[in-house]
């Protein structure tokens, strides 16, 4: 019943909670001798931060600008370009420069709306001067100042590793169902070794399929891939239960009847995901907890669906890095870096938690099962409630 009620809970209450909620946004700029030419683009969801009628394309100017020789150049009022892409808002706007010496650029998007928030800043090669490069830059509103697009010789242009470190370890941090996944491996585990492999498992699937999509060889549907992520953090909750329990029928009964009628309503032309991928849930549940069953070593079995399931959770990390659009010279540098600071972000979190779980273990008799029991049922309530939002 406490179980039951947890899941529960988390339904009523998750509706704040987002799968990747840092607030961000992309520019690329076309600098010239007098000015630049900008393009913005932000998500739809950021302009529902402020009132209809906002004027957006009077503030956007203000809030990303340029200077040169200390002084602010002067921008005109954006244009809203119908070309967005779908799901976004894109502007663009001209500055000039009348004061001539170094030039910086300062980003202080959704100043007061949005804390932390994320800019992903391109500057093209000049027209004349296709052999200048591509560079790139990170910079959060509230936290970083100017930066100085004429750096001294000698000095890297673009962003370094470590802002790429740095990139991957904030979005691991916020990336709410990646770990509540990790998370739900975590609570049953009984040693050690186990934990290395649940983790070198979900970590080898994340980061192939991350550099697939990154590289272009893999383009996977965005919609599809979230409500998958939701169905392996729910599918893998649901699996805790079971193994704390009678590891009877009713759990995976349930599980594969759910999945049926999700087909029959992909059928009906309801939801995002078609009827053949749900059968398809429900086939790959129902063996699994077969197999879980009659597993000598389950452990190694769960290992397994860490990596196959972080085969899924890939294509969730890549969309930033495919969002930048950087020219392939400098995706090596990007890629590496970002999947070094996921890694990062996702060790600290196992390095806090684990050491939480085994403690209780040890410490007081029931107590790690009961907190394993409400921790499974409260992470299954949000992998149901990201599975359902996503897909309807």
């Amino acid at each position: 019943m406490k179980t039951l009620l947890a899941s529960l809970v988390v339904l009523l209450v998750a509706g704040p909670v987002g799968a990747h909620t840092r607030s961000m946004s992309y520019s690329t700029w076309q600098l010239s001798e007098d000015g630049a030419r900008i393009e913005l683009r932000l998500k739809l969801l950021e302009l529902t931060r402020q009132p209809p009628g906002y004027g957006w394309t009077r503030v956007l100017p203000t809030e990303l600008g340029l200077f040169s020789g200390g002084q602010a150049c002067s921008a005109g009022e954006a244009q809203r370009l119908r070309r967005a892409p779908e799901g976004w808002a894109l502007f663009r706007w001209d500055v000039t420069c009348e004061q001539a010496g170094p030039r910086e650029i300062e980003s202080r998007l959704l100043r007061g709306i949005a804390v932390s928030h994320t800019h992903f800043l391109r500057i093209d090669a000049p027209r004349d001067d296709p052999e200048a490069g591509i560079r790139e830059r990170v910079l959060v509103t509230d936290r970083d100042g100017p930066w100085l697009v004429d750096e001294a010789p000698g000095e890297p242009a673009a962003s370094t590793l470590l802002s790429y470190i740095e990139l991957g370890t904030l979005h691991i941090g916020t990336g709410w169902d990646h770990l509540a996944f990790v998370l739900a491996l975590l609570l049953l585990a009984a040693s050690l070794r186990e934990v290395a492999g649940l983790v070198t498992g979900f970590t080898l699937g994340h980061s192939l399929t991350l550099g697939l999509a990154v590289i272009g060889v893999v383009r996977p549907d965005v919609v599809a891939v979230e409500v998958l992520i939701g169905f392996s953090i729910a599918l893998v909750a649901a699996e805790n239960s079971w193994l704390m329990g009678r590891r009877d029928r009713v759990i995976p009964s349930a599980i594969g009847l759910s999945l049926i009628v999700a087909a029959g309503l992909a059928v009906l032309g309801l939801g995002e995901l078609g009827s053949a991928v749900w059968l398809g849930l429900a086939l790959f549940s129902v063996c699994h907890f077969s197999l879980m069953r009659s597993a000598a070593r389950p452990a190694m079995l769960r290992s397994m669906v860490a990596f196959g399931f972080g085969l899924v959770h890939g294509f969730g990390f890549a969309g930033i890095l495919m969002e930048l659009e950087l020219p392939s010279a400098r995706l090596v540098p990007a890629l590496f870096g970002f999947n070094v600071g996921v890694e990062i972000g996702q060790l600290a979190v196992v390095f806090v938690a684990w050491p939480l779980l085994y403690g209780l273990s040890r410490a007081r008799a029931g107590a790690h099962r009961r907190v394993a029991e409400l921790g499974s049922a409260a992470i299954f309530g949000l992998g149901i409630f990201w599975l359902v939002s996503r897909n309807y």
